[in-house]
Order: C-alpha cells, then sequence, then structure tokens
C-alpha cells in the first residue's frame, strides 16, 4: 500500500522564531500591563505602556533573533569554507572520512565506501555538510526570515492583550487581561504543537503555565512598588 509521509522539519526555522515571537508578545506585554494595573495607573498610562511595550519588543526580538541566526550562519559558512578547502587538497582522506561515517552506521565497508564514492561524485560538499557537519538544508540557519516572522509574531501577540485593555477599563481590568491571555497562550501553543506534530494538549499547557507565571510574578511587583498615578 502506497502512502505519503507528512514530515515537518523544514518548519522548524520560522516555526521556532514564530511562536517565540507570539509567546514573548502576549506574555511580555500582558504582563507588563498587569504590572501597571497593579500600580494602580490610568487606563491611558497603561494603554501608553503598553503600545511602547509592543514597539521596543518587536525591534528587539527581531535584532535579537537576526544576530543570533546570524551567528549560527557565519559558523555554518565557515565549517563550509573549511569543508570545501579539505575536498578540494586532501579529497582521498575526505572519501575515507565520509566511507567511516557510513560504516559506524551499519553499512559494509565496500558498500559505505562505493555509497561515498557516488555521493561525492554528485556533490561532495554537499555530502559532508550533510553526514559530517550536520547542516541540513531543512534546518540551516535563514537570518532574516527568523527575524521577520519574530517581529510580526510578536506584534500580532502584544496587539491581543492591548486590544482587552482598550476594551475594558474598569475594576476587572487585570483579570481580563490575565485569562483572556491565558487562552490566547493556550490556544498559541496548541497551534504551534499542531503545526510541529506534536501534542496539542501538551504545547497548550506548557505555554499557558509559564506565562500564568509570568504575569503573577510581575503582578507582584506591581503591587509592591507601584505608586498611584
Amino acid at each position: 500500500m502506497s502512502h505519503k509521509e507528512l514530515h515537518r522539519s523544514n518548519r522548524v526555522g520560522w516555526l521556532r522564531a514564530a511562536v517565540l515571537g507570539a509567546n514573548d508578545g502576549i506574555v511580555s506585554t500582558a504582563s507588563l500591563i498587569i504590572g501597571f494595573a497593579a500600580a494602580s495607573t490610568t487606563q491611558e498610562n497603561i494603554l501608553l505602556a503598553g503600545v511602547a511595550g509592543l514597539v521596543a519588543g518587536a525591534m528587539s526580538m527581531a535584532a535579537g533573533e537576526y544576530v543570533s541566526v546570524s551567528s549560527q550562519s557565519d559558523t555554518e559558512n565557515a565549517d563550509l569554507a573549511l569543508e570545501k578547502k579539505s575536498l578540494e587538497y586532501e579529497f582521498a582522506f575526505e572519501l575515507d572520512e565520509l566511507s567511516k561515517i557510513y560504516e559506524d552506521r551499519g553499512l559494509e565497508p565496500a558498500l559505505a565506501a562505493e555509497v561515498a564514492q557516488q555521493l561525492m561524485a554528485h556533490d561532495a560538499l554537499g555530502a559532508h555538510a550533510r553526514d559530517e557537519i550536520g547542516i541540513s538544508e531543512n534546518v540551516n540557519a535563514r537570518p532574516v526570515q527568523a527575524a521577520l516572522y519574530s517581529a510580526g509574531s510578536f506584534t500580532l501577540g502584544a496587539v491581543l492583550p492591548l486590544l482587552v485593555v482598550w476594551l475594558n477599563s474598569g475594576k476587572y481590568l487585570i483579570y481580563s487581561v490575565a485569562i483572556l491571555s491565558l487562552v490566547f497562550l493556550a490556544f498559541l501553543g496548541g497551534i504551534a504543537a499542531r503545526t510541529g506534530g506534536a501534542s496539542i494538549s501538551v504545547g497548550a499547557s506548557r505555554v499557558a503555565f509559564l506565562g500564568a507565571l509570568a504575569m503573577a510574578l510581575t503582578a507582584g511587583v506591581g503591587s509592591l512598588f507601584g505608586v498611584t498615578a
């Protein structure tokens, strides 16, 4: 019976950045809002702080992801340059090295040597990148993609608790932001888990728990050091 397998490893790069950005957008903005609200400040000040947090957070996420993933990309490129030079000057050694890798994975020596020869004849650098260094096209570093996904998803995540503040200025503001933000986080965790092929319930509960902890700690700081405005 023929069947089609749906692999999701090619989503790792953008999914990680998007989930991190959206999760951080909700948690940091909701926590900031709850901290200000716990300090008994006005709705206008809460919204201003939230918007400032959104802008600063989105830029910080974009810059952080770009720098971080660029470092990974630089390391990968340096390894590839080193491997390319070695293939140019020590081809026989690299062929034996690749054969040994396949032997260690269970192939007979003769078959391992034949596989290594054919793969290196087709794409020597690609074969060593995958099997010696561990660099795959599906998960290689993409700094610009990571920065855009992270900043965009942070903005979308941060907008959600801000909408709650804008629509609710009463005495239940803290509870509204906290409860709805946890709902948003659980929903986000479930979607991320579903996209990555993991357990939806585990993903949702994990994100919601950590978000609740962050908001509770921030509310405590706001209550402890808050000044009525």
